[in-house]
């Protein structure tokens, strides 16, 4: 049975190296407390480490505080590594200032000057006591940031700015990692995609890791980012696809919704009741075994420690949504040169009981209302987005920076600014430090799905996974980026609605490998997709369900001893079989038979599953709405309560008419009854006509302001008598109707 692992930090990452017998180096992130502040791991591959962010949202963060030994007593200079980070922009104002104090003594203050990442001069220290505590006190809640720290008593010693190796030999770490595995999956990247890859795989009888680099799970779909889970599951041709990412997504509300919507504890209780996975949380993948053209392992290191990992492996999925273990492995690879959609960080604001100051921001973008969507509902939502033309890879940190300089600006405004009258209760209560990124690396397949592919309905054998969400693609909202064309902050989006949102269309398979790397998976936003087909694709719960794919596949390929494309080619009958299995079903082993729980999910429709009242559980014959006749433009709503199967039909158009439609099975009397969600919206005066065989026999106006009398949001529309063979019609419309018709369901009911 294969546990999963959790690991420890070191008290303080700090060891004498031979000939640095006067030198201490240590690392922030090893803070024995890190206080308020955040471990800031998104930037590692462009900045070479994870540091501390002082993230207080204008309020002094805690102390981070640790202990440490110097070698011997004397006087030390100090080094900081940090930087300015609004210098960049020659913005006035440091705020990112914070203060190094050595047992309660200053050693000097940072994060006010420099570009770019690197070494900021301190002053010198006094140490008489061998055993000192290290404080980091934020000094203005803005974001200060601290890499690392260096104690060095020789008068020439600097440290370098080219940081890698040498952070390896002052952390003494040794020259081979530590070895885990081998697996028969490894996952890298824990957010809805590598979640659904894990327990999938898991499940289907695999050993799998699953590594990610931050603390929580969910990715985009965690507390950090709160992009609420979109696109539906369990639908289409395979409606048990989905069931396995029901379990963890979250239930939000409203994106970004509240810290607890998000359930990052209930995500990682479910990873971890699983034997199958080893969890490495904290754990950053930066470095990719390759051998005759494949990955053989992942070399990962803890971002709290620096512990080095390499985890062996049959197959690797890369689930990272930047591409970057495919990347890494020499995997074929697109990324649009320019238009490419943002990063968002979103805000969360609230009226208080009392009048609320905030401080000056000098450094943020001088904003005015009129220069920003107002955040009426106390939201600063998804289209507070950057970076649209930045690097999303090399640039990551400046698109994110740039944005809490929006942000920043933003509420400035409202309370220090033209908004000011109207808002004097007004306080941040959050802001996402951690960016939701939608757009960089996609991965190359055997296919690779486009915008055309997905309009008309191309059916691939292997499509699998149900896509629902329109092509949607993000653009600069041009009223709002008069004052900052260079990098707009505010975004639009443009939908292609042709997509088939209630069935969904069927993501292929072969979009969810390498075709140049041979044992390399991917699922989520890397996927083979075009720009515009990755509009639809790029939503939370359609990136699960990939992942779900993909575990099963995997485990075909453990026991066939195949490559992901030997399941194309000689394995799909079986793959689809698999896919047709409730999500908790499971085995221990990938020679073993599925066991089916009883909590397993029913099945749902082609459709989703059912929310509302079964149109079986009724006497006669019910028609619901999706199987009645449509002409004109129909909506469909879920929003008022018990209707039929999987919603109604409402519509104002003078030209829309739905017309039910069952054959009598015996010769009688039938009742007909109408079903309707009453709404102050809806028609006064809704036109009803009741035909039998070809013959009008009744014509009604209904006001469905009123509720429907009967059982079930009902009311009669009369008996008819029939003979074996009828066929009996009821059509509403919306013409005249002084509102808006309301189509839910029509009961055929043989009157005894």
């Amino acid at each position: 049975m294969m546990k999963s692992r959790c690991f420890y930090p070191l008290v303080f990452l700090l060891l004498a190296v031979p000939g640095w017998a006067q030198s201490l180096f240590v690392e922030a992130e090893a803070f024995d407390d890190h206080g308020g502040w955040k471990l800031d791991t998104q930037f590692i591959d462009t900045m070479g480490s994870p540091y501390l962010l002082a993230h207080g949202i204008g309020t002094p963060v805690a102390d981070a505080v640790t202990k440490l030994k110097f070698p011997q007593a004397g006087k030390y200079k100090v080094f900081v590594r940090t930087k300015d980070w609004v210098a960049r922009w020659d913005a006035p104002g440091d705020p990112g200032r914070f203060e190094l104090l050595v047992d309660g003594n200053s050693a000097g203050e940072f994060g006010n000057e420099g570009k770019v990442w690197g070494w900021q001069a301190g002053g010198e220290i006094e140490v008489a006591q061998l055993e000192v505590e290290l404080t980091l006190r934020d000094l203005t809640g803005f974001d200060g940031r601290c890499d690392a720290i260096y104690f060095t008593a020789e008068a020439n010693d600097v440290p370098p700015a080219e940081m890698r190796e040498w952070r390896r030999k002052q952390l003494g770490l040794g020259d081979k990692p530590v070895e885990e595995g081998p697996f028969d999956l490894v996952v890298v990247g824990g957010g809805y995609s590598g979640m659904g890859a894990a327990l999938s795989a898991a499940r289907a009888g695999c050993k799998v890791a699953l590594i990610q680099n931050r603390g929580v799970l969910g990715g985009n779909g965690s507390s950090e980012v709160r992009v609420w889970a979109m696109g539906n599951i369990r639908r289409g041709k395979y409606p048990r696809i989905g069931e396995i990412v029901e379990e963890f997504a979250d239930r939000a509300k409203k994106s970004p919704g509240t810290y607890e919507e998000f359930g990052d504890a209930q995500k990682e209780a479910i990873v971890r009741a699983e034997a199958n996975i080893a969890l490495f949380l904290h754990h950053h993948a930066r470095g990719v075994e390759v051998s005759d053209g494949r990955i053989t392992a992942v070399d990962a290191f803890d971002t709290r420690t620096g512990a080095e990992r390499r985890f062996t492996g049959k197959l690797f999925v890369d689930c990272t949504g930047h591409g970057t273990i495919g990347f890494l492995a020499g995997a074929d690879h697109e990324m649009e040169p320019k238009g490419r959609m943002g990063m968002s960080n979103m805000w969360r604001w609230e009226e208080a009981d009392a009048p609320q100051s905030f401080p000056d921001v000098p450094w943020a973008l001088q904003l005015e209302m009129k220069d920003f969507p107002y955040p009426r509902d106390f939201h600063g939502q998804w289209f507070w987005e950057s970076g649209f033309d930045k690097d999303p890879l090399g640039d990551a940190e400046g698109i994110r920076d740039w944005n809490l300089r929006a942000v920043y600006g933003a509420f400035n405004a409202m309370k220090n600014g033209d908004g000011a009258q109207k808002h004097p209760n007004a306080r941040l209560t959050w802001i996402a430090y951690v960016g939701g990124p939608r757009e960089s690396r996609r991965l190359m397949g055997d296919v690779i799905l486009n915008q055309d592919d997905i309009v008309a309905k191309r059916d691939f054998e292997d499509g699998c996974v149900p896509s629902t969400w329109s092509i949607d693609l993000h653009y600069p909202k041009k009223q709002y980026a008069q004052r900052y064309p260079e990098n707009p902050f505010i975004s639009y989006a443009v939908h292609d609605r042709r997509v088939d949102r209630e069935f969904g269309y069927p993501v292929p398979y072969r979009c969810f490998y390498s075709r140049n790397v041979p044992n390399l998976f991917m699922a989520g936003r890397c996927i083979s997709v075009t720009h515009e087909a990755l509009g639809t694709v790029r939503v939370m719960k359609t990136c699960g369900m990939m992942g779900e794919v993909v575990g099963k596949a995997a485990s075909i390929c453990v026991r066939e001893n195949c490559d992901p494309r030997g399941v194309y080619d000689s394995h799909l009958e079986e793959l689809l079989k698999m896919l047709e299995l409730p999500g908790k079903a499971r085995r221990a082993t990938v020679d073993a038979e599925f066991v089916i729980p009883e909590d397993a999910m029913a099945l749902a429709g082609p459709r989703g599953p059912m929310s509302g009242i079964d149109p079986e559980s009724l006497p006669g014959v019910v028609v619901d709405d999706t199987g009645a006749k449509k002409l004109g433009k129909w909506t469909s709503g879920q929003g008022l309560p018990n209707y039929f199967g999987y919603g109604y039909l409402y519509s104002g158009d003078e030209d829309a008419e739905a017309i039910f439609v069952s054959k009598a099975s015996k010769a009688g009397k039938q009742e007909l009854r109408l079903a309707y969600g009453s709404h102050e919206n809806r028609g006064s005066a809704v036109p009803v006509t009741v035909t039998v065989a070809g013959s009008v026999v009744r014509q009604l106006k209904l006001d469905m302001r009123k509720p429907a009398p009967l059982e079930h949001g009902m009311i009669s529309l009369g008996s008819f008598d029939v003979k074996a063979g009828d066929e009996v019609s009821v059509k509403l419309s919306a013409l005249g109707a002084g509102g808006f018709a309301h189509a839910d369901a029509v009961q055929f009911l043989p009157v005894e």
